[in-house]
Order: structure tokens, then C-alpha cells, then sequence
């Protein structure tokens, strides 16, 4: 099994800076690619960036330019680094893990943690 947990969330500013972490334990080596997802109050959970075993990324177009995902193999962490923050930003983000199981994949979430960005 894969466990993930994240850290980082809080309250900031408009215009200020976070960085998220999600901690990946467990069956580490069955990770194929990992994301940040979130999740605003009436709305439907959304990709907001992702990366592949080999890593590529990719983003959403809203946090394009001002979001960055990297993970830290030595430490089974993943970051997201936020800059330029907006109220729009204010969700629960997640961390999602594809891991392979058998034939085909599971995902893995993490809690979540809040961020929240202030006007």
C-alpha cells in the first residue's frame, strides 16, 4: 500500500507565496505519476498539476506560470511550490498517486490540506 500526507497548507495573502509537501510512504516503488488536485467550496475536484515517474509535468491552465511540481525521490516528497497566489486559488488541495496494481492502477489520495488566500 501507498500512504500520502500532506503539510503546507494555511492562510496567505493575495500576491504571497506557499509551498505544499505530500509524503509519500509504503510501497513507494509501485508509484507510476503523482499530482496536486483541489477542491473549492461547490466545486468539483480539479487537476492542478502533475508529473511522471520520468518527470514531466503538466499544469492547469489557471496556475500555468505560477505554480511549480517537483518531487524529491530521495525523500518520497512531492512539492508544490505557489506563487502569485489569488482568492480563486483557495481550496483543498490534494495529493493523488497512480500506482500500479496487477495489470492496471489504483489511486491514492492524500487528507488534504487548506489553503486559503485572502484579498
Amino acid at each position: 500500500q501507498v500512504q500520502l500526507v500532506e503539510s503546507g497548507g494555511g492562510l496567505v495573502q493575495a500576491g504571497g507565496s506557499l509551498r505544499l509537501s505530500c509524503a509519500a510512504s509504503g510501497r513507494i516503488f509501485s508509484i507510476d505519476a503523482m499530482g496536486w488536485y483541489r477542491q473549492a467550496p461547490g466545486k468539483q475536484r480539479e487537476l492542478v498539476a502533475g508529473i511522471t515517474s520520468g518527470d514531466s509535468t503538466n499544469y492547469a491552465d489557471s496556475v500555468k506560470g505560477r505554480f511549480t511540481i517537483s518531487r524529491d525521490n530521495a525523500k518520497n516528497t512531492m512539492y508544490l511550490q505557489m506563487n502569485s497566489l489569488k482568492p480563486e486559488d483557495t481550496a483543498v488541495y490534494y495529493c493523488n498517486a497512480r500506482v500500479r496494481a496487477g495489470l492496471g492502477f489504483n489511486e491514492v489520495w492524500g487528507q488534504g490540506t487548506l489553503l486559503t488566500v485572502s484579498s
